[in-house]
């Protein structure tokens, strides 16, 4: 049975807005003194003070927090900027003391939490390999036995004698990852330092993250790359202005975060839509307007998750207040980066000057199959426009959300199971001989 590595319970952190001190130990003392009698601090500036006592003065970059992490999790942190997963891990690291709150840990640390943490910038690479291995509690002949790994890791080779002052911001991280991950630290917590290296480096190091989970080792990863952490994490949570807001299964927490302003369920009522238009519409005296868009199953049931064998319907009901010629309607399927995944329009390109597309006024409702096979493991989201070539052109961006969960081989094969597309494609297999050609053709 896994044990618990990691316990956080009630952890809170507050700051003070812009003074850190006064400048002298009595003055300093005179103040704490005045805030312990709910006084005026007398060393403050008049137009600093908002009110007697600690208005205006402090805030919570954490208010009690608490969760576990279990020996071998991958866990996940995401929220906005100021949410306060730095200074979680700050705390974690014991880099900071929290306020109030207890944080026990069970085993050695390694920290990832800004770019150049633990170098010293007078000595060269190959010295602060070993500088910070130390600082992780290895011994020389640990690090010895893990330098050429780690220097190959890092693809820094040629500046590995080179002061890391002269090392660019890339070079930094790719030389602290590699002696994080490699001196065998029992838990690791990685900041957004990724986010400096290139996008090779980046998977490379994901890579590197999966392989030590799999060796047991835990891991708290904070990242704004939700990609990243539905790639890595099985469990993730959500800090909102220093509060746990959720914790949960990654891909729960992730749609959560990405679609706090997303219509929930399968179907996005005209009221849902209208709130999300945007491109060139005529909103006082329009000439179409959408009534409903909904994912339903091949049963015509509203649906949000379905398996990958399964054909996804698509159905966009909307109204013609006058006739209309030339109205595309067009759908899109994006990721949560709103990186295009797939587009279909309702009309081929030979069409779109033609004026045999009239509609006259009344209510219509256009519908397409995704067939199925065609999608892989994912979430995604459905972008639909209705386009009229001389007036209109109406837009709402991942208006839905929806799951497709892969049935088919064993990813352990060496399939990966995060994947855009997974169409089933036509093979042909067939015996040969020793030359290349078909048994049959001799």
């Amino acid at each position: 049975m896994p044990q618990t590595v990691i316990k956080v319970d009630g952890l809170s952190k507050q700051y003070r807005y812009g003074v850190i001190g006064h400048g002298t130990l009595y003055k300093d003392i005179e103040s704490w003194w005045a805030r312990l009698r709910g006084k005026e601090d007398p060393n403050v500036r008049i137009t600093e003070h908002v009110g007697p006592g600690l208005d205006g003065e402090w805030f919570w970059a954490l208010r009690d927090v608490s969760f576990e992490v279990q020996q071998g999790e991958v866990l996940g942190i995401i929220g906005r900027n100021g949410a306060g997963k730095s200074t979680l891990l700050k705390i974690l690291s014991r880099v900071t003391t929290p306020t109030t709150g207890v944080v026990k840990i069970k085993g050695g640390i390694a920290s990832l939490l800004e770019v150049g943490t633990g170098f010293h910038q007078e000595l060269t690479g190959r010295e602060n390999v070993y500088l910070n291995g130390v600082i992780l509690g290895m011994t020389k002949a640990e690090i010895k036995s893990k330098f050429d790994e780690i220097v190959d890791f890092s693809g820094i080779e040629r500046f590995i004698d080179t002061p890391v002052k002269r090392y660019s911001s890339g070079m930094y991280v790719r030389l602290a990852f590699a002696v994080a991950a490699h001196l065998e630290p029992e838990i690791l917590f990685v900041d957004e330092v990724l986010a400096v290296g290139d996008v090779e480096f980046q998977k490379k190091c994901l890579g590197k993250m999966e392989d030590v989970a799999k060796e047991g080792r835990t891991i708290l990863f904070v990242s704004h790359n939700m990609a990243a952490i539905r790639s890595l994490c099985r469990r993730t949570i959500l800090l909102d202005k220093g509060e746990l807001l959720m914790d949960s299964a990654t891909n729960e927490v992730v749609a959560h975060y990405l679609g706090q302003n997303l219509v929930g369920g399968a179907v996005a009522s005209k009221a849902d839509i209208e709130q999300r238009m945007e491109g060139k519409i005529n909103r006082s005296n329009p000439s179409v307007r959408f009534r409903r868009i909904a994912m339903l199953a091949q049963d015509g049931v509203p649906k949000n998750s379905f398996d990958s064998d399964e054909d996804i319907i698509v159905s966009i009901t909307f109204e013609c207040l006058r006739a209309v010629r030339n109205l595309h309607v067009l759908v899109s399927v994006v990721d949560e980066n709103n990186f295009p995944i797939l587009s279909t329009q309702n009309v081929d390109d030979s069409t779109i000057t033609t004026n045999f597309h009239r509609l006259d006024p009344g209510v219509y409702d256009a519908s397409c199959i995704l067939p199925g096979n065609t999608f892989g493991g994912r979430r995604f989201f459905l972008t639909v426009c209705l386009v009229n070539l001389k007036t209109e052109h109406v837009t709402v961006k991942k208006i839905l959300e929806f799951e497709v969960k892969f049935q088919g081989y064993n990813n352990s094969y060496g399939g990966s199971g995060d994947v855009f597309f997974r169409p089933r494609l036509k093979w042909m297999m067939r015996p040969v001989d020793g030359e290349g050609l078909s048994i049959h053709q001799r």
